[in-house]
């Protein structure tokens, strides 16, 4: 994924609601989001090229159903071509049983193989988020209290415009009690940010235009699908998703 709203603990009933947007090449290949074959628990989609996923859920589990996606982050002068995929963590910690505290113990020594990563993963008990950037309670996975939040190509609730924007929008769609389908609407938000406000993350300033729309296009490049996800306290998961590109 490369943007995620969500909702912690914040509705009655509802723990975690969530909403995103992967955006990736369009001739990398992938699936709609379903139940895997040989995981029939989990649904996600998945990446043809390496096998992972950018986000999922399991419909049931010792302590519910269990949530997880993951954001790349922007870093051009870090990038290692040889890197192992960062998909994989999504669906390991999907398709195992770890609870979310012991999954990121077991992955914490070795995450600094991987590129850089935002990772939320848990429950309807307790939603964390770890990454391989930033200070050490970061990096040790730090557990969330209730709230909203939102991440996209920098640190959890970097205040760049689209994620700015997302949250605003997106605590103004629960109050209202809004349908699912404003969601996506709200996903759909191709409008770029004003060169004042955009993040310098090392790369040309036209890219980082095009970048700072929540759903971008680009010949190349682009927003590919919007997922809404909801994890209820006493009903099963949900996670619907709509083909962008």
């Amino acid at each position: 994924m490369c943007l995620i709203v969500f909702a912690w603990q914040v509705i009655p009933g509802v723990p975690l609601i969530a909403a995103a947007n992967r955006d990736e090449f369009y001739n990398r290949p992938a699936t709609a989001a379903d139940n895997w074959a040989e995981a029939p628990n989990v649904i996600a989609g998945r990446d043809l090229k390496a096998g992972g996923t950018w986000m999922g859920i399991t419909q049931q589990g010792p302590d519910g159903a269990r949530f997880a996606a993951i954001t790349n982050i922007r870093g051009p002068q870090e990038r290692r071509a040889d890197a192992p995929s960062r998909g994989a963590l999504v669906a390991d910690y999907l398709a195992g049983d770890m609870t979310a505290a012991d999954y990121i113990a077991h992955i914490a020594n070795g995450s600094d193989a991987y590129n850089g990563f935002n990772l939320v993963l848990g429950d309807r008990n307790s939603l964390y988020w770890f990454s391989n950037r930033g200070a050490d309670d970061v990096r040790n996975g730090k557990q969330l209290e209730p709230g909203i939040y939102g991440v996209s190509n920098g640190l959890l609730d970097a205040p760049w415009p689209k994620v700015v924007r997302s949250k605003a929008q997106f605590a103004s769609l629960l109050c209202q009690g809004a349908p699912e389908d404003a969601y996506f609407e709200m996903l759909a938000d191709t409008t770029r940010a004003p060169d004042a406000r955009l993040p310098d993350t090392g790369i040309e300033i036209d890219l980082e235009r095009q970048l700072s729309a929540v759903c971008i296009e680009t010949p190349g490049y682009g927003t590919r699908t919007s997922t809404v996800v909801k994890l209820y306290s006493n009903a099963p998961a949900e996670l619907h998703e709509r083909l962008v590109q």
